[in-house]
């Protein structure tokens, strides 16, 4: 069964993957790049200021922190236990794809630090912000999609890295999310913030 799995995700992978063209490689390899996002997440940062006093939205910037945090370690931890090669480190399917990015990253793949990290901050956010933005999680959903699908587009993770990354990411994000409301629900009765 684990076989025919990872047969059918590497097929699936290549499929996808070898859809791209040099005309959307640039786009791409932009999207993917976790430091051209700093503007958007300033951005999601002010909206998320304008809804939190000044002590909730502290509390809460520490906890996307710590989230991040634990997210990212996670996925390592499951990247080194697992040790799933990275299609572009996978001798066997090198000559089948597209390998845009110069460098592949770490050897091993599973699951997507990029998708679990994109995906715990869409849902975190969309959820702190759905009040007073009605449709902001479903727009981070699909930047969330987005960033995961780069990185199939460019070479360095299958689509049950990502889908999996993705699933851990929304828990991920979801669990801090009711940290943060129960924090603040305790300091609010404790310290009348």
């Amino acid at each position: 069964m684990i076989d025919w799995l990872l047969q059918e995700d590497t097929a699936l992978f290549l499929y996808l993957n070898n859809l791209g063209s040099p005309t959307w490689d640039g786009f791409w390899m932009f999207y993917t790049a976790k430091f051209n996002w700093i503007p958007f997440y300033a951005f999601l940062l002010y909206l998320l200021f304008k809804n939190l006093t000044r002590k909730q939205f502290i509390l809460m910037v520490f906890l996307i922190a710590f989230m991040v945090t634990f997210t990212d370690q996670i996925t390592n931890l499951f990247k080194m236990n697992f040790e799933r090669l990275r299609p572009c480190h996978n001798e066997s399917i090198n000559q089948l794809m597209r390998i845009v990015r110069p460098g592949c990253g770490g050897r091993f793949g599973f699951f997507s630090g990029h998708a679990s990290n994109s995906m715990a901050v869409a849902v975190f956010a969309g959820l702190m912000l759905k009040n007073k933005y009605r449709y902001a999680i479903y727009l981070l959903m699909l930047w969330s999609f987005g960033m995961a699908y780069s990185r199939v587009y460019i070479g360095v993770h299958y689509p049950l890295d990502i889908l999996c990354g993705m699933l851990f990411g929304g828990f991920s994000g979801y669990l801090f999310y009711k940290l943060f409301i129960y924090l603040k629900a305790q300091l609010i009765s404790k310290y009348k913030w």
